[in-house]
C-alpha cells in the first residue's frame, strides 16, 4: 500500500514539533480539482464544512486530492454533535476543527466521540481509513487514537471563560483561534486587533501552548497578519482560501495590464489595433 492513513497528519505535527509555522489553505468550492491544484504549495488542507455547503460526495473529492499530495486535511465541521463528526472521520479526514465550541464539557463530548474505547467511544466503521478493510483492526485503533488531530475553536465570550478547563481535557490536540468571531463575542465586531481582543488572543496562546496543546488559527489571504500571529505564537495558519487566491490573482493581472495600458485602454497604436 503506497499510503497509509493518518501519515500526512503524523508528518505534520512533526513539522509543529520541529517548530515550524505551518500553512495552510481552505477550501470551500466544490470541485476536488482546488485541492489537487494546491496540494504542491501548503503543509494542510482547512476543508470548511462550516460556512459551505459541500456534498460528501464533494468532500470524499477533496479528501482523496489531499491524500494523493500526502498532505493533511483537517475539515471544520458544523458543529460538535457525534452526527458531525463520525461520518468525515470514517471518510478519511485526518483532523477535525469543531467551531464554536462553548464549554469544557463539549470540549470532552469532541475528544470522546473522535478516539476509540478505552479513550473515547467512536464507533468503529472506519471504511476509508482503514483501506477498506485492508488495514483495520488494533493496530489501526492504536493509530487512531494516537495521531488523529482534534481541534477545536475557541471564538466566543463562553469558552474564553472556560479556558483553563478546556485545555486541560484530556485528548485534546490543538486549539484554534477564531480573531474575529471572537472579536464580534466580546464586543468589538471587525475590530480583530482592538486592545481587549488582542489580549485575549494573546491569552489563549500561551495558555493552550502551556498545557502543550497546539495553537491554529484561521484567517484571511493577509502575509501582515500571519506573521503577526506567528510572532505571538501561533503554529499553524489557515491562510486564505481558493476564492481569495482567485480574486486577489485575477485583481492583481487586471490592475497591471489596465495600467499600462493607459488612460486610453490600450498601448497599442490605433494604426496597429
Amino acid at each position: 500500500m503506497s499510503y497509509r492513513m493518518l501519515e500526512a497528519i503524523a508528518k505534520f505535527r512533526a513539522k509543529l514539533d520541529a517548530g515550524r509555522v505551518c500553512l495552510g489553505a481552505g477550501i470551500t468550492l466544490g470541485d476536488p480539482l482546488v485541492t489537487d491544484a494546491l496540494g504542491d504549495s501548503v503543509d494542510f488542507f482547512w476543508v470548511d464544512n462550516e460556512h459551505c455547503l459541500m456534498s460528501a460526495e464533494s468532500l470524499n473529492g477533496h479528501l482523496l486530492a489531499a491524500r494523493a499530495h500526502g498532505v493533511p486535511a483537517i475539515v471544520r465541521l458544523p458543529g460538535s454533535s457525534v452526527e458531525a463528526i463520525k461520518p468525515v472521520l470514517d471518510s478519511g479526514a485526518e483532523g477535525i476543527i469543531v467551531p464554536q465550541v462553548r464549554s469544557a464539557q463539549e470540549v470532552r463530548d469532541v475528544v470522546g466521540n473522535c478516539r476509540y474505547p478505552p479513550l473515547g467511544r467512536r464507533g468503529y466503521g472506519p471504511r476509508i481509513p482503514s483501506n477498506y478493510g485492508r488495514d483495520g483492526g488494533a493496530e489501526y485503533i492504536a493509530r487512531a487514537n494516537r495521531d488523529l488531530f482534534v481541534s477545536v475553536q475557541v471564538e466566543n465570550a463562553e469558552a474564553f471563560g472556560a479556558l483553563d478547563e478546556i485545555v486541560s481535557v484530556p485528548g485534546l490536540d490543538s486549539v484554534v483561534l477564531g480573531p474575529w468571531d471572537l472579536a464580534a463575542s466580546l464586543g468589538h465586531p471587525n475590530e480583530p486587533e482592538h486592545p481587549e481582543v488582542a489580549a485575549a488572543l494573546k491569552t489563549i496562546i500561551e495558555k493552550a501552548r502551556g498545557a502543550g496543546l497546539y495553537v491554529g488559527s484561521g484567517m484571511g489571504a493577509d502575509p501582515d497578519y500571519a506573521c503577526l500571529m506567528a510572532k505571538r505564537g501561533v503554529q499553524w495558519l489557515q491562510l486564505g482560501g481558493d476564492y481569495d487566491y482567485i480574486i486577489s490573482q485575477v485583481g492583481q493581472i487586471t490592475a497591471q495590464v489596465r495600467s499600462r495600458l493607459g488612460a486610453t485602454g490600450s498601448d497599442v497604436p490605433a494604426e496597429q489595433r
